[in-house]
């Protein structure tokens, strides 16, 4: 299991006292203003940095951090990824999993039989959709709803699935 997960990714300095725009990478961009720390990841270093104020500009989160004051400190982390800990993350219902979780996960038929890799969870109105890598080549797509998702094991990076009739047809 992952232990960081990524909540945003700066993408450009706002204004000249050392806000940045963040570009939320979460299901929920109002948990920034209950947010008090972030570690900040450009890939060269990783910092600890406390959240002075949050606002927000049409699909953006403006953010100030603590000690970085002025345009010169903020600019360097421009398209760096925001990260809390999973201490931090949001408290998630019965059968939600965090995306990171998912991501690589062995799947499996409902008999236990190999059927693929999971590579991609794709966000739409209804349901997520599961994309897998299958053992034998290709892809198929995968509704995350009941009928179709038996059980996932996070500790053991495994789902165990049932494949509707006519969804191996379909690539």
């Amino acid at each position: 299991m992952e232990q960081k997960l990524q909540v945003g990714i700066i993408t450009a300095t706002h204004g000249l006292k050392g806000e940045v725009k963040v570009y939320p990478t979460t299901d929920d961009p109002g948990r920034f203003r209950r947010l008090k720390k972030v570690i900040l990841d450009n890939g060269k270093v990783s910092v600890d940095l406390e959240i002075e104020s949050v606002k927000y500009f049409k699909q953006f989160v403006i953010l100030k951090f603590k000690g970085l004051d002025d345009i010169e400190q903020v600019e360097k982390y421009r398209k760096a990824s925001l990260y809390v800990t999973r201490d931090n993350a949001v408290r998630l219902k019965k059968d939600e999993f965090f995306i990171a979780d998912l991501i690589d996960m062995k799947v499996v038929n409902e008999d236990g039989s190999p059927l693929g890799t999971l590579r991609d969870v794709i966000t739409t109105g209804a349901n997520d959709v599961y994309e897998v890598a299958l053992d034998e080549g290709g892809t198929v797509l995968i509704p995350a709803i009941k009928e179709c998702i038996l059980e996932v094991d996070v500790e053991n990076a495994v789902m165990r699935v049932h494949l509707l009739e006519g969804l191996l047809d379909l690539q």
